[in-house]
């Protein structure tokens, strides 16, 4: 697909190239300046460790939601950033759009009829899922998403789930800590993998 023009400071491959260093961008809440981060400790969901509650179990039970991917990236992406405080400004929307364009980078929608009702995007490089937010306008929607997601990741044989910084919500999912050196080992053996995340789920 040809590459378009964006006014995003940043493109598709210093993205690509961020994320296999273990880098991610945000804004700087007063001036909008793209920072890069490489926190320590950082925060995966280990993709056997994922916690499905019981509310979770029987919200999955009722089959109430359409669950679709990459279908409505950019509309994923927007819920994420409709809050009272973002970092997911226009800047971000064109720049990780492009990216999705380009096979990079991935959406779960949750759906109840033809509303958008939750979903979570993110980048996939090689073995690696780097998760970057995700929303919900009805109870248990965003952990539908990130549920069918880590079921993806796990079908397709990724190994790593990175989800930024630790958070108690993360935390009840299965989230946890490593150190930026025990990260970075798991990144460079994920980024070894050539896994598709867009192929049918649990395809052999």
């Amino acid at each position: 697909m040809p590459r378009t023009h964006n006014s995003s400071p940043f493109s598709p491959e210093i993205l690509r190239t961020a994320y296999a260093h273990g880098f991610f961008p945000m804004p700087h809440p007063v001036t909008g300046q793209i920072h890069w981060f490489n926190p320590d400790p950082r925060a995966i969901i280990p993709l056997a460790a994922f916690h499905c509650s019981h509310s979770l179990h029987r919200s999955l039970r009722k089959k109430n939601f359409e669950i679709t991917i990459d279908k409505a990236f950019s509309e994923v992406m927007r819920g994420c950033a409709n809050r009272d405080e973002t970092w997911i400004t226009e800047d971000f929307i064109n720049a990780y759009t492009e990216l999705h364009h380009e096979g990079d980078a991935h959406s779960i929608e949750v759906w109840a009829g033809t509303s958008l009702v939750g979903g979570v995007y993110g980048i996939s490089l090689g073995g690696a899922f780097f998760a970057e937010s995700m929303f919900s306008k009805i109870r248990d929607a965003s952990k539908i998403a990130l549920f069918h997601l880590v079921e993806r990741l796990k079908g397709q044989g990724f190994t790593l789930l990175e989800v930024q910084f630790l958070t108690p919500h993360l935390a009840s999912l299965g989230a946890v800590e490593i150190s930026a050196e025990e990260y970075l080992v798991h990144l460079q053996n994920a980024l070894l993998l050539d896994q598709v995340f867009n192929n049918p789920p649990f395809n052999k």
